[in-house]
C-alpha cells in the first residue's frame, strides 16, 4: 500500500495556537487554501479517499475531493488526539488553570494524559489497528488519508518503528506525508514507549 497522509487545512483554532484534539474549528480562508492546493502534490492516481471525523478533516476531503471524485470513508480511528482539559485552551491557559498537570508535562506522557483525555499510547494503539485495516483492505493501493499532525506523527513514527524523533517532527496544516509500499513493523508497545524521548 502506498499510503499519503495530509494534513487539514489551518483552523481558527490553530491560528490562536489552542489546543485541538476533539475541539472542533473549521478551516480559515488560509486553510481552505490549503485544502485547494493539496491536489498538486499527489500521483495523478489516488484509489482510496480516508477521513477523520472531525470538522477540519472533513472540510479538507470535500474541498480536495472536487478534483478526485471519490468516496470518503470516515474512519474514526484516525482522529486527533483528545486532550481532554485542555481541549480549546492555549498552553499558557492550560498552565493557568491547571499547574500541577502542567508541572507534570502530562502531554508528553506515553501511559497517563490530561484529564479525561488520550495518553500517547490510546492514540498509537487505535491509530496502529486503523492501519492494519488499511494494509488489509488496500494492500496493492494507492490510499490518501486526511487527518490531524499528532495522528501523522504517530503514523511516521509507527512506519519507523520508533519514536525517538517524535517530539521534534511536525508535519505543517496542508502538510503531506508521503509513505510508499507501507510496512508497519512489529514492535511491542513496550518497545515503542521505550524509544520515546523523555518529554
Amino acid at each position: 500500500m502506498n499510503l499519503y497522509v495530509a494534513r487539514h487545512g489551518e483552523t481558527f483554532a490553530n491560528v490562536e495556537h489552542r489546543y485541538l484534539g476533539a475541539f472542533e474549528s473549521g478551516l480559515t480562508e488560509q486553510g481552505m487554501a490549503q485544502a485547494e492546493a493539496l491536489q498538486t502534490l499527489f500521483p495523478a492516481r489516488i484509489d482510496v479517499l480516508i477521513v477523520s471525523p472531525k470538522l477540519r478533516a472533513q472540510q479538507t476531503a470535500h474541498i480536495l475531493n472536487h478534483h478526485l471524485g471519490l468516496k470518503l470513508e470516515t474512519m474514526d480511528c484516525f482522529t486527533e488526539r483528545d486532550v481532554g482539559i485542555f481541549e480549546g485552551l492555549t498552553q499558557n491557559e492550560a498552565s493557568t488553570l491547571y499547574p500541577q498537570l502542567w508541572a507534570r508535562n502530562i502531554t508528553r506522557q506515553w501511559a497517563i494524559g490530561p484529564t479525561n483525555g488520550e495518553s500517547i499510547a490510546d492514540v498509537v494503539m487505535r491509530v496502529q489497528q486503523g492501519l492494519h485495516q488499511l494494509q488489509t483492505l488496500y494492500a496493492t493501493k494507492t490510499v490518501l488519508l486526511i487527518a490531524h499532525g499528532f495522528v501523522a506523527k504517530t503514523i511516521r513514527a509507527l512506519a519507523k518503528g520508533d519514536f525517538s524523533d517524535f517530539y521534534d517532527w511536525q508535519l505543517s496544516n496542508g502538510g503531506v506525508l508521503v509513505l510508499e509500499h507501507l510496512n508497519i513493523p512489529t514492535r511491542s508497545m513496550a518497545y515503542l514507549e521505550s524509544t520515546l524521548p523523555p518529554g
